[in-house]
Formats: C-alpha cells, structure tokens, sequence
C-alpha cells in the first residue's frame, strides 16, 4: 500500500509539465497501526501534497479521506478533496467539470409535471 502511493505521488509529479527531475520529497510522515486505521502525508519539493486518513469501514473495506494538490502549468494551485467509502469515491474541486444548468422552459416544464402529479393528473398511453 505504501508502495503504491509512494508511486502515485512520483507518478503524479513525472506527469506535469515542468522540470521535475530536481524533484525530491520534503515530507514524509506515516501512520499505521495495522488494524486498517492509518494517516500519511507526502510533499515534494515542486509543490505535490498529498494528505490521507484511512479508517475500517462498515463492511471490512478501507475507507478514506484527504486531498491532494499540484501546481498546474500556468502557475496556479490545483487542489482536490475526497472521500472514498461505501459510497464510492467522491471529490471536490472547483477545477472537476459540472453539469450545466438547464435552461428556464426545462425547468419550468419539469414544476408544471410536478404540480401536475401533486393533483393526481395521469394520462392514458394506449
């Protein structure tokens, strides 16, 4: 496991743009107590962060929480946020793409069939 994250954030860190052979960790901190409970945080000298807190979930699995960043090409900080459990994995961040919003007649038709259910309204489809 701690293999594999140690891979990730040298994975990460290979993949950006910049000049990244210089590269090296200043952060190293982990914690495991072998029970599925565990902390880590890794930072790198180009400004890769990584934070994760593992805890035993409800059906046995490791569920987790944390967040990583990176500084993107244009020089701003990209940051992402998650939680992984019985839910699946969920992140947030303002740079992950959202749905559009749907236009006013969409809207405005989806309230009309609403009210129209509250009333008991039904249509035949023969």
């Amino acid at each position: 496991m701690k293999f594999m994250l140690l891979t990730f954030a040298l994975g990460l860190a290979a993949a950006l743009p910049r000049p990244e052979q210089d590269a090296h960790i200043v952060k190293d901190e982990r914690t495991d107590r072998g029970d599925g409970n565990f902390n880590y945080v890794i930072e790198t000298s180009n400004g890769i962060y990584e934070e994760r807190t593992g805890t035993i979930g409800s059906e046995g699995q490791s569920n987790m929480v944390g967040s990583y960043r990176f500084i993107l090409p244009d020089g701003t900080v990209a940051e992402v946020t998650f939680t992984a459990d019985e839910n699946g994995f969920q992140a947030q961040s303002p740079l992950l793409p959202t749905p559009h919003p749907l236009p006013a007649h969409a809207l405005e038709q989806i309230r009309f069939a609403e009210e129209q259910r509250a009333k008991g309204v039904t249509f035949n489809r023969k």
